[in-house]
C-alpha cells in the first residue's frame, strides 16, 4: 500500500464516528452483507458514513490490506475497525454493538 493510499483511508475512517466500506450506498447497498450491516446500523438510529468501493478499486482493495481483513463491508467506530457483516451481527445480537456505538457518539 502507498503511503498516499494509507493516508487516504486513514482520512476516511477517522472523517465521522461510524464509517462502513460497503458495495454500494446506504440507499442502495449492492450485496447482502453490505445490506445487513447498513440494516443494523439503521435499527439503531445513529448516523453513519459509506463508502462505495466499487467506485474506486484502489480503496476497493487498500482497505483490505488496511485492517488485514479479506472480506467487505468494514465497520469503522471512532477510526477502530469493528469487523464485517458477520461480527455486527453478532454484536448487535449480544446487544454490545449499541454500547459501543452510544459510547462513540458521547464522545
Amino acid at each position: 500500500m502507498t503511503p498516499e493510499l494509507k493516508q487516504r483511508i486513514d482520512d476516511i475512517v477517522n472523517s465521522d464516528k461510524i464509517v462502513v466500506f460497503m458495495k454500494g450506498t446506504k440507499l442502495m447497498p449492492m450485496c447482502g452483507f453490505s445490506n445487513n450491516v447498513v440494516q443494523i446500523l439503521n435499527m439503531l438510529s445513529v448516523p453513519f458514513h459509506t463508502v462505495d468501493v466499487l467506485e474506486d478499486e484502489a480503496i476497493r482493495q487498500g482497505i483490505k490490506e488496511y485492517s488485514s481483513w479479506p472480506t467487505i463491508p468494514q465497520v469503522y467506530v471512532n477510526g477502530e475497525f469493528v469487523g464485517g457483516s458477520d461480527i455486527l451481527i453478532e454484536l448487535y445480537q449480544k446487544g454490545e454493538l449499541q454500547q459501543v456505538v452510544e459510547v462513540a457518539l458521547a464522545s
